[in-house]
């Protein structure tokens, strides 16, 4: 082969990319997923554990300024999940944000982006299977077995799910949701029934006097409210699923904009209308870390069983999770292996047309959080969640340069912006890249954890560093294959 044709085949391909170019991890899905279940993923990637659990924590340390907090980072995330949308619109896919990396970042670019959320997600996952077993072990029944096993049992579920098919996770996905809505719902329509009638909570009646009369909205002052916002931030993590399960669905261009946009009210709703209720109903000093604050609320006027009923929840909100980590994952390895940067057999699928290579490699780093639950039961939660804080922040602003590339791209002409935008760019991802570098200075203030994960940055930056040593030659081999192969030389 010639210098010429190789630089003409270079050429060509590049003329290709500011078109259109496909992603080769696209090729091989089913359909399967429909309006329902992309409109529920939406939904479940907003309400998780950072609310049914986290909520009570922090309310304790930061006051009802914390609805602020969730307000704040909630138009932040929603940034980043209108800029995807726009991405998706333009060019679905199931790589998701790892393809559109690839497109207007090059392949580094697609390569931090995956092996960040890949971290992010398996080590989730290991959080995840651990807080199942920690909730199992709530009912007398489960107490005897070791954690260790009930978080292998959890995981064993969850991965045949994925392994059955698309239409199998998008349908435990889609009831997952419900049950996490459909008790927000409830506590909010008891809150609000306890507030209109003056019900007595805890001894005492609830309105805006319990928060003018426990030092307001800002008890300890902005600081606190500032500093928990580093928690809000991962309690939104996973709104990014939108983009993975589109490259799925039969009509993305139609149903991701609308689940986009819906995100919004959901994120108020949901989680500012709820603290504000708590707040209304209850003082935040009143509200702890180790319990589910509508626990707090509803043992405080005798509801029976609410605590399993809530437990229930929190379960179900840790199993949607594992169930949706698996799940991107998966495509976001294939992608990455289509293109050298992951191992070859996690581009494998099977005759469901589900990617089981990927799959199966984060299963094994949750395998691996199993013997975490065996060795240390106690920290294996808090030592994982530090670095898949890591991972999410990277994939947020990573989607956030990509859209500023890609917007610099339509207006040179070489490719077309859809009508479903995100409104001001650049000013706003310049703005939300600020916010999320912001968040990691933030952490700096938590000496427990947050220093305790900003100390892992270098060590994940000098395995980043060598991986691509490891992979590029096969990442080059790959794109000079495609090249030869758009051209017809072989």
């Amino acid at each position: 082969m010639s210098k010429e044709a190789v630089n003409t085949a270079e050429d060509a391909s590049r003329a290709d990319a500011a078109h259109k170019p496909a992603d080769a991890g696209d090729a091989g899905y089913s359909k399967d997923l429909k309006a329902r279940h992309i409109n529920m993923i939406a939904i479940g990637g907003a309400i998780g554990t950072g609310l049914f659990l986290g909520a009570g924590g922090r309310l304790n340390s930061a006051g009802p300024g914390l609805a602020l907090a969730y307000l704040v980072c909630g138009i932040f995330a929603f940034f980043v999940v209108r800029a995807l949308g726009e991405l998706v619109v333009y060019r679905p896919s199931s790589g998701s944000f790892v393809s559109y990396a690839r497109e207007f970042l090059g392949e580094k670019g697609a390569y931090v982006a995956g092996w960040a959320y890949f971290l992010n997600w398996s080590t989730t996952g290991i959080a995840d299977i651990t807080a199942i077993a920690l909730y199992t072990h709530y009912w007398s029944f489960f107490t005897d077995i070791p954690q260790w096993v009930l978080a292998l049992i959890a995981l064993a579920i969850v991965l045949a799910v994925n392994l059955i098919s698309v239409k199998i996770f998008g349908e435990m996905e889609f009831w997952f949701s419900i049950v996490k809505v459909a008790a927000l719902v409830a506590f909010m329509l008891i809150g609000i029934f306890l507030l209109v009638t003056q019900h007595e909570v805890g001894g005492q009646t609830p309105g805006l006097h319990v928060i003018s009369e426990n030092g307001g909205w800002f008890p300890e002052g902005i600081l606190p409210v500032v500093i928990v916002m580093q928690g809000v931030v991962f309690a939104y993590a996973s709104l990014e699923l939108v983009g993975v399960a589109a490259g799925e669905t039969a009509e993305p261009q139609k149903i991701v904009p609308r689940a986009v946009n819906s995100i919004m009210w959901r994120v108020g709703l949901f989680y500012v209308g709820s603290v504000v209720l708590l707040a209304l109903l209850l003082p935040g000093s009143m509200y702890s870390g180790d319990e589910s604050p509508f626990v707090t609320v509803l043992s405080k006027i005798g509801v029976p069983a609410a605590g399993d009923v809530m437990n229930l929840v929190v379960l179900t909100a840790a199993m949607s999770s594992l169930n949706s980590g698996l799940y991107s994952t998966g495509r976001i390895l294939r992608s990455m292996a289509m293109a050298g940067s992951a191992p070859k057999f996690t581009a494998r699928m099977n005759r469901s047309k589900v990617p089981y290579g990927g799959i199966m490699l984060t299963s094994a780093v949750c395998v691996a959080g199993v013997g975490l639950n065996f060795l240390m039961p106690e920290k294996a939660f808090e030592i994982v969640l530090n670095v898949a804080s890591i991972g999410i922040i990277t994939t947020w602003i990573t989607i956030m340069v990509c859209h500023m590339v890609f917007v610099r791209r339509t207006k040179q002409g070489l490719i077309e912006r859809p009508k479903f935008r995100l409104p001001g760019s650049p000013v706003t991802e310049i703005v939300t890249i600020l916010f999320l570098l912001t968040v990691l200075v933030l952490m700096w203030q938590d000496p427990e954890i947050g220093r305790r994960t900003l100390y892992l940055i270098p060590v994940v930056a000098a395995a980043l560093v060598a991986g691509w040593f490891v992979v590029r030659k096969r990442v080059a081999q790959n794109q000079l294959d495609r090249d030869y192969e758009e051209l017809g030389i072989k």
